[in-house]
């Protein structure tokens, strides 16, 4: 009988080799540059332009630059004939050099750059902390950062505890952008939650008051917005009672950026499931408690991506208060072109090239903080 069942094997299958390793760089390269032909040529066409491009960058950017001097005559070539000329020279970076105080805090009294200097190293150590998951006593350092920090560098900037009194139409540079960016860093997402949660209330009034003022904002573009915090504002006060301009800037990218984060945050409202609303209310938790600890926290962190790409575009934006007469990194750096010291073919793309680079360094910061925050919290949404 036993000789009937022809499935059973009698011998074993011989030993295959080993399949190729695929975690070295020539196997990354074949599956991801050389996969297919297309790719191949897409491949081929990019090296290409880097082999031709980047010499050439970094030739203009480093190895032609001139790195000191006193005037434009430090970025001028020279012709045969010992003439001074104005030729297509390598980056002026002396340029920028001489201007770099001018650059971060704009027409701030030299003597008194000790004041912002100290906001920074209070914000760098305030800051660095609450980032880093390990370091204990969050809640305490997020009130020394969001509410005493604040009010101590007021007084510091503008002149108070007995200080010198600097006007705010003294400021400028990159102090300028990264203080309108704080303040509506840390106003627009509490705001984007109240509305936000007022825009899906059940309550007519909050809901229709949230949904105008949401739709309006978000209808009219920021430069828009700041024109008429500058411009229009002032007439509705009273004679005599007048708001500083740099506050108005604060308010209006503060307005702005709320509107936009509201969405970003009803996002994350809607993606929540429905059982986890009715979860709560089996629980007994009233409104408030089940917002706070149920509902918003899963909202937000499905949105971190949305409510950093809010900061990164609200911190670029800040180019715009150029509008109303304050000079951010970009608007001083452009307002310095028509210094005669330093008029020369490449000063203005040097210019543009630092600020550029500086914004570049904050954002890409944002954005790969984000990138951690999402990896550390992403727990019950892997694939």
């Amino acid at each position: 009988m036993t000789e009937n069942i022809s499935y059973i094997r009698d011998h074993f299958l011989e030993a295959e080799k080993p399949p190729a390793a695929n975690s070295s760089a020539f196997a990354w390269i074949r599956n991801n540059l050389f996969a297919s032909w297309k790719d191949a040529v897409l491949t081929i066409l990019a090296v290409a332009a880097l082999v031709y491009y980047v010499p050439k960058a970094v030739n203009w950017l480093f190895i032609s630059a001139v790195w000191t001097g006193a005037d434009r005559t430090a970025c001028l070539t020279v012709d045969q004939g010992g003439q001074l000329e104005s030729g297509w020279n390598g980056a002026c970076w002396a340029y920028v050099n001489d201007r770099f105080v001018q650059f971060m805090f704009g027409s701030y009294p030299r003597d008194e750059l000790w004041r912002p200097l100290l906001v920074a190293a209070m914000f760098v150590a305030l800051l660095v902390p609450l980032l880093i998951p390990k370091v204990p006593r969050k809640g305490l350092n997020a009130l020394l950062l969001l509410v005493v920090f604040p009010i101590v560098s007021f007084f510091l900037l503008i002149g108070g505890f007995g200080l010198r009194h600097v006007e705010t139409s003294l400021w400028g540079g990159l102090m300028v952008t990264l203080i309108i960016s704080f303040v509506g860093i840390v106003v627009s997402l509490p705001a984007g939650i109240l509305l936000a949660l007022g825009r899906r209330s059940s309550m007519p009034i909050m809901k229709t008051a949230s949904i105008f003022f949401i739709e309006l904002i978000r209808g009219v573009p920021l430069i828009t917005v700041l024109f008429m915090a500058s411009v229009l504002l002032p007439l509705f006060l009273t004679p005599g009672n007048n708001i500083d301009k740099f506050l108005r800037a604060l308010i209006g990218v503060s307005i702005f950026a709320s509107a936009y984060m509201a969405e970003v945050i009803r996002g994350g409202l809607q993606a929540i499931p429905k059982g986890q609303y009715e979860a709560a209310d089996a629980l007994g938790l009233n409104y408030f408690h089940k917002m706070t600890f149920i509902v918003l926290p899963q909202a937000i962190k499905l949105v971190i991506p949305g409510i950093v790409n809010t900061f990164i575009g609200m911190f670029k934006d800040t180019s715009l208060v150029t509008i109303i007469s304050m000079y951010d990194l970009l608007g001083i750096v452009k307002a310095s072109f028509g210094d005669s010291g330093w008029i020369t073919p490449v000063t203005p793309l040097t210019g543009l090239i630092f600020a550029g680079f500086v914004f570049w360094i904050f954002c890409f910061g944002m954005s790969r903080y984000s990138a951690f925050v999402e990896r550390r919290l992403d727990t019950s949404h892997k694939r």
